[in-house]
């Protein structure tokens, strides 16, 4: 198994951080933590889908992200010392190795190339937080759902199982935006949509619509 932050980390270093893992499993809907939890960990995702949520004031949940097996999550946390910003919570059956932050602070003290990897993920995360931050001033809801709906079909494969309100939370969209871009693009053949589901039918169409090539 392979996983993008440790991409460039020497083996010897990897096994080291792998041997201080847990091994931990999740069923379908299983919280891995909440938000306001301490943040004493990270999360290596081996199998499964996880989504990182918050609620809003009015009792709203909205999805922020989407992690699946070869990704991380609850990165940012040991570099901050803070407390959990999401929830986090396995939309299948999933399974991640957790590596406590007592036991990733001593590795990087004696391996630096663990505790670069960590400073460099840091940057790309602010840099697509920086990223989002623009596209939701300068581009039309219509091309984000769009946009959102690709990047989770290059995750998922042809059919997203994703809610129409989990769509609109990725999105920065109403869900009311999302039922009628969903529903346009239905009527152009790009789309079949079920019940909790997305089924792309025509995957360049799709990323004609989300401006992308």
């Amino acid at each position: 198994m392979e996983w993008r932050l440790l991409h460039g980390i020497p083996p010897d270093d990897v096994r080291a951080l792998i041997s201080v893992s847990r091994r931990r499993t999740f069923a379908r809907g299983e919280v891995v933590f909440h938000r306001g939890d301490p943040a004493d960990a990270l999360h290596l995702v081996v199998k499964g889908r996880f989504e990182a949520r918050v609620t809003t004031p009015r009792g709203d949940e909205v999805a922020l992200g989407v992690r699946g097996a070869g990704d991380a999550f609850g990165e940012l946390a040991p570099l901050t010392g803070q407390e959990r910003s999401a929830t986090v919570a396995a939309l299948e059956p999933g399974e991640t190795l957790c590596v406590r932050w007592d036991e990733l602070r001593r590795l990087a003290a004696r391996r630096p190339a663990i505790g670069e990897v960590l400073v460099r993920l840091l940057a790309e995360q602010v840099h697509r937080l920086s990223e989002l931050l623009v596209e939701a001033y300068t581009v039309d809801a219509d091309i984000r759902v769009a946009r959102r709906l690709r990047e989770l079909s290059e995750e998922y494969g042809t059919i997203v199982p994703l809610t129409q309100e989990q769509l609109a939370g990725l999105a920065g969209a109403s869900r009311a935006t999302v039922n009628r871009v969903l529903r346009r693009l239905e009527r152009g053949g790009v789309l079949s949509l079920g019940r909790g589901r997305t089924e792309v039918v025509d995957p360049e169409a799709l990323a004609r619509a989300a401006g992308r090539r």
